[in-house]
């Protein structure tokens, strides 16, 4: 039998800091084991990835990318209603993230000085989808749909391949559909590796993208001193937000819905009552004995959490202090609390808006910042896969104006050269 989700009462701040704490083993060995695979392709390249695909997955690998015959032949294993689903999930995700364009900045800020700001699409983007247990093809409809949108020139795509040379078809799929243009069979902290610094086959990318276990977060990690990355991120997280309005098999659900992504995912439920908490903690326990993953998902419920507050300012302050990845709203009048979050990845408000919807076809992106990253990063969305160039035009009279302005600071600064390049050109 499960043990029962535990609950806290009415908590003092001072504690929170511990209940914040995220399901996160001590990951030294982790760290260590990427830093080697690391140094391996970088030194060895090719022979690297196909050693450590062996080694891994047990995977005998020749050509690392799939050929065009390839991907039209793997794709044909996906069932038509999953086809459909894509699609449809493809158009809504394409709206909300066409609809976010950036706009030139175009200003004069004074007479003769011209300045401009130009967003730029990346050239060459690189996006990790995990195998494994769950294949997450819905993620690259995430990634690759913005990088299209965006204009990226070239987008590539690592996943992993089986001993058996299977890969999941749906993500053949979704990559066919979304217009990846490479595809390689590698996965784990090496494929990572791979974009970062690039192999004889494999070019490196601007940006690397996507999700993955604590291998690939430490590689994203650790390569991020070369190569831009989209955000920190680990497992999974769920944050919800219940009043007595709120259903306990809603709320169980939604809990569930993060537990089962792995056994360091992390579902926290913050309440008003203790007879809902412990409604919720029953529920909790009979949706779980349902479920193909429950001994995965028990794990996972160990290190979660259920804390009684007693006002909707102390449960909207203790959600910022926890700045959940997926913030859930099932309270009376909800828009009064979403519009008071300043930490969440993306907030989902109302009774009816499950966090799987925005994991699959809302239209806004699943790719978010977790281990309390939220309070200050991102989740992907359109401006991730640009970056923005300023251009400035002076006039020589506009230089002129401001000539007093630049060698004043640059003088107080004791840039002399500073000063001398403005006053070469005022003297003619």
């Amino acid at each position: 039998m499960m043990n029962r989700i535990a609950i806290f009462q009415n908590p003092q701040p001072d504690t929170w800091p511990a209940l914040t704490e995220r399901n996160a083993p001590d990951d030294a060995a982790v760290e260590q084991s990427v830093r080697h695979i690391i140094a391996e392709v970088r030194a060895h390249g090719d022979e690297a990835l196909r050693r450590f695909a062996l080694a891994f997955d047990h995977a005998h690998i020749d050509a690392l990318a799939l050929s065009d015959d390839e991907r039209q032949r793997m794709e044909q294993g996906v069932s038509n209603d999953v086809k459909r689903a894509i699609d449809r999930a493809m158009h809504h995700i394409e709206a909300f993230h066409a609809a976010q364009r950036p706009h030139t900045v175009d200003v004069y800020t004074q007479q003769g000085v011209h300045c401009i700001q130009k967003a730029v699409p990346l050239q060459r983007v690189g996006l990790y989808i995990p195998g494994g247990r769950a294949p997450l093809f819905s993620t690259v409809l995430m990634l690759a749909l913005p990088a299209r949108i965006a204009g990226c020139k070239e987008v590539v795509l690592c996943t992993p391949q089986g001993a058996d040379g299977f890969i999941a078809p749906e993500i053949i799929y979704a990559a066919n559909r979304c217009g990846v243009h490479t595809i390689y069979r590698i996965g784990g902290a090496q494929a990572i590796a791979a974009m970062a610094y690039g192999t004889e086959s494999i070019a490196p990318v601007n940006k690397i993208f996507g999700p993955g276990n604590r291998y690939v977060t430490h590689a994203k990690q650790q390569v991020s001193v070369h190569t831009a990355i989209d955000m920190p991120a680990g497992p999974s997280e769920v944050l919800v937000m219940a009043d007595d309005t709120a259903r306990p098999d809603f709320i169980a659900a939604d809990m569930l819905s993060q537990a089962e992504h792995g056994p360091d995912s992390q579902a926290m439920l913050v309440c008003q009552s203790s007879a809902l908490a412990e409604a919720v903690a029953t529920e909790v326990e009979r949706q779980t004995a349902l479920l193909p993953r429950a001994a995965l998902v028990e794990q996972s419920l160990s290190k979660s959490r259920i804390i009684v507050l007693p006002t909707r300012q102390a449960m909207t302050d203790f959600a910022n202090a926890y700045a959940a990845e997926h913030l859930i709203v099932q309270m009376e009048r909800p828009w009064e609390i979403a519009e008071r979050i300043t930490a969440a990845g993306s907030v989902f408000v109302g009774h009816y808006s499950p966090e799987s919807a925005g994991d699959y076809a809302s239209g806004t992106n699943h790719t978010l910042p977790t281990s309390g990253w939220a309070a200050a990063y991102s989740g992907v969305n359109l401006d991730s896969y640009f970056h923005k160039i300023t251009f400035q035009e002076l006039s020589s009279e506009g230089l002129a104006s401001l000539a007093p302005t630049i060698t004043t600071m640059a003088r107080a600064e004791g840039l002399e050269a500073h000063a001398r390049a403005v006053e070469v050109r005022t003297r003619r």
